[in-house]
């Protein structure tokens, strides 16, 4: 678990990935208790994020927020070009640790969770300006929302299928290449048909196995994967830099009001708290002048 296995149909040019999260994908959601449909649209969106972070060349990061005016009105996922993933929803559904008093809730599509909304993606590399990109959440499942966006995105048609739960995160993903049709007329149909047979527990299991089963008479090759990792260390020297640049009146004005400063990491679900001795370690007193 935790890896990203690219691969490739040699005699379709046809490409593909299976990305499977496990351990990673538990440290995400350990901070937080999220209701199980919440956690589900998360852990889709943190396979498909990966599948698309593991394309950056250069250093850099690539953030996706699906905005929203339904009971999850936001989810967000980056991952870097080292596979570091970070994550968080905002939801009004009831945690999990409340749901298993009452009955299951009934299933609902990411759209009707979602509700109207957009997909935004930001894409920050090194020395340059960020990029940023907004589509409508156009699609019933967070699969059919990233097929619309990567089809119109890359001009080549793109194939997901997604899996979460509590325990794991996976991602089966195709692309027809442009010469796909020319190395096999009915290549790309074929092949995607098989790939609707996919079962979702199918996806954890290990990339020679899944292929095999799907795609038996393909000629595929398989590439060495690559590490996925939670990255959400905390950083007080940012925080402290933040009040810093406030200006000491400011922070005194704010410790006025109340005994504590307290600033979350939303994104992380850290929390930083800093009482009224952060003033002089933070500005302190001018010596006096004694002549």
């Amino acid at each position: 678990m935790d890896t990203i296995h690219r691969f490739l149909f040699e005699d379709l040019d046809i490409r593909g990935s299976l990305v499977q999260l496990g351990p990673a994908w538990r440290s995400l959601c350990t901070v937080r208790d999220y209701a199980p449909a919440a956690r589900h649209l998360l852990g889709e969106l943190a396979a498909v994020t990966t599948i698309i972070g593991s394309n950056l060349k250069t250093p850099g990061r690539v953030r996706f927020q699906l905005q929203g005016t339904g009971p999850v009105s936001l989810l967000v996922m980056d991952c870097d070009e080292q596979l570091r993933l970070r994550g968080m929803a905002r939801t009004t559904l009831e945690p999990a640790n409340q749901e298993a008093t009452v009955s299951p809730a009934p299933t609902f599509t990411a759209k009707e969770l979602l509700g109207d909304g957009q997909l935004m993606l930001t894409l920050q590399t090194a020395h340059a300006e960020p990029y940023q990109s907004l589509v409508p959440n156009d699609g019933e499942t967070i699969a059919a929302i990233f097929e619309h966006y990567l089809t119109q995105s890359e001009q080549l048609s793109s194939r997901l299928w997604l899996a979460a739960d509590a325990e794991t995160a996976c991602g089966l993903f195709l692309q027809k290449l442009p010469d796909a049709d020319w190395r096999d007329a009915d290549g790309w149909n074929r092949i995607e048909q098989l790939a609707n047979t996919l079962q979702p527990a199918e996806l954890a299991l290990s990339v020679e196995t899944l292929l095999t089963r799907l795609f038996n008479t393909e000629n595929i090759r398989v590439y060495p994967p690559r590490m996925v990792t939670w990255h959400c260390p905390r950083d007080e020297e940012k925080i402290r830099n933040l009040l810093l640049a406030m200006g000491r009146d400011e922070v005194t004005d704010i410790l006025a009001d109340a005994e504590m400063i307290s600033v979350a990491d939303e994104i992380c679900g850290h929390e930083y708290r800093f009482g009224p001795e952060i003033i002089d370690e933070l500005f302190p007193p001018a010596g006096r002048v004694l002549h």
